[in-house]
């Protein structure tokens, strides 16, 4: 049997194998591989450009599927906003740059965030206090009965960095488009982290700006997979109780937080994984990030099993000082 490398498909730059790997530039092709059947006979799995995933295999006897649906069309134009219908094959920020070139408000958040349209739909992906559930109005899916259905966005179960796509009874779910809305008049989120005190340098707030700022900024604090795998954050940023947070202060007082609600509290994950001393720290081929705590890295020729050991050696380590779990916002396939 030939198998297929998994390279190409995760920004890990982990290497992994595959029994068979299809494409589909269309809903008519997908629909052919469905009625041939033939990726039925083993475990399949539908995957995007493998930015938020871990291969812990190094081969697969399954079926790796992949959309390469790059359409992207204006469906409904008014004087308040725009809903576009996108391909789930998509580069997410090569969408984000579209939005932005063509005065669209509300992607520019979450540029340079990498992936595809359709994972980011899975995913919830979520930058500088914008998250992409905020900009979707529905996603169309096929099943693997070959049954159509489309997804209202209060359907799709929204979380922080959480979807029903992410369940698993909807493994057999493919996503083929992603219908979007967006503003046409200036709307800017400039209150996260140092995005307004980067803006200084400009005499104006204008939707390059704002991108170029971003993306600058990630350029600064996240390594470029091309050149040192990684899956950007690494994991999500627990949600504490109130109460909790009060009583770690004790011992942690300058202890950060972000407002959830009136009980609960999110405190940056990146924070207590520096604190629990892992900030550049390695565990054999795989490290966390020396800028950018949040971030686990694959320094080279690392397996999954490696990146998964340090990231169990993180959250016990985070547990036993802070008693607060983490869970990775990668998943482990």
């Amino acid at each position: 049997m030939e198998y297929h490398s998994l390279l190409p498909y995760n920004t890990f730059g982990i290497e992994a194998e595959a029994a068979d790997f299809r494409e589909f530039a269309s809903v008519e092709e997908l629909e052919r591989l469905i009625e041939g059947g033939t990726f039925l006979a083993r475990p399949y799995f539908c995957i995007g450009g493998g930015s938020n995933l871990l291969f812990t295999r190094k081969r697969y006897d399954w079926t790796f599927l992949h959309s390469t649906i790059k359409t992207m069309e204006v469906t409904y134009e008014n004087r308040n906003w725009v809903e576009v219908r996108v391909g789930g094959g998509m580069v997410w920020d090569d969408f984000v740059r579209h939005c932005v070139d063509n005065h669209w408000y509300g992607a520019e958040n979450l540029s340079l965030i990498p992936g595809e349209v359709g994972a980011a739909a899975v995913q919830n992906i979520g930058a500088y206090g914008a998250e992409v559930c905020d900009l979707i109005d529905s996603v169309e899916t096929m099943d693997v009965m070959g049954r159509k259905r489309i997804y209202k966005a209060v359907e799709c179960a929204y979380a922080y960095r959480d979807s029903i796509f992410k369940r698993p009874n909807m493994k057999s779910v493919f996503i083929l488009y992603v219908n979007f809305r967006l503003n046409k008049h200036p709307f800017f989120r400039l209150d996260y982290g140092n995005v307004r005190q980067a803006l200084s340098q400009y005499d104006e707030v204008t939707l390059a700006h704002v991108r170029q700022v971003i993306v600058d900024i990630r350029r600064s604090k996240l390594p470029d997979p091309a050149r040192l795998g990684n899956a950007g954050s690494f994991f999500k940023n627990p949600v504490i109780l109130r109460s909790q947070y009060k009583e770690l202060c004790t011992s942690f007082p300058d202890m950060p937080c972000y407002e959830v609600d009136a009980d609960h509290v999110k405190v940056p994950a990146g924070w207590l994984i520096e604190q629990a001393g892992w900030k550049g720290k390695a565990l054999v081929r795989a490290a966390v990030h020396d800028r950018q705590a949040l971030v686990l890295v694959n320094r080279g020729g690392a397996e999954g099993a490696d990146i998964v050991a340090l990231a169990r050696a993180v959250q016990k380590t985070v547990v036993d000082r802070f008693g607060i779990e983490i869970e990775p916002e990668v998943n482990f396939i």
